[in-house]
């Protein structure tokens, strides 16, 4: 059984941990917008939504790719950018419905999450449990995928 990034936005109190504990590691700052995680805040609501790569089945970012940089890891079930590969052209950042692949100005290329290689830092500093990687649950992967197959089909 392999396993999946899992949010719980009812356990989020918005304090992008998450976002500051990704970007120390990815890139070696402090800088969110460089994060492979971001918080939707709905301020009016008091409701926080951590927002990460879905690692899609049928993945329209590795679809769209004209260069083929995207690819994927079966073993941990992720899509990655191939850095060597990518040109740039943002259109899998266009693909993406959900918004979770990223373009960085420094390096010029798509980044999106990696999943940690298997251990996700966002999980490790989460203080709330609101961000969990466990086994899969197939009756909840067939629930993610008819709700991704809904917002895929409304994009």
């Amino acid at each position: 059984m392999s396993k999946i990034l899992v949010v719980d936005p009812e356990k989020c109190v918005g304090c992008r941990l998450c976002e500051i504990a990704c970007s120390v590691v990815k890139t070696g700052k402090v800088n969110p917008s460089q994060a492979r995680i971001g918080v939707t805040i709905f301020d009016e609501e008091g409701f926080y939504m951590p927002v990460v790569c879905y690692q899609c089945e049928e993945a329209w970012c590795k679809a769209a790719c004209p260069a083929a940089a995207i690819d994927k890891d079966e073993r941990l079930r992720r899509y990655t950018v191939n850095e060597e590969r990518c040109v740039g052209c943002r259109i899998c950042n266009a693909a993406c419905p959900f918004g979770t692949i990223s373009f960085s100005q420094q390096t010029g290329k798509a980044f999106k999450c990696d999943l940690c290689d298997g251990a996700p830092t966002c999980v490790a500093y989460c203080p709330t449990g609101a961000l969990r990687y466990e086994e899969q649950d197939t009756t909840l992967r067939s629930r993610r995928t008819a709700t991704a197959r809904k917002a895929m089909d409304a994009f």
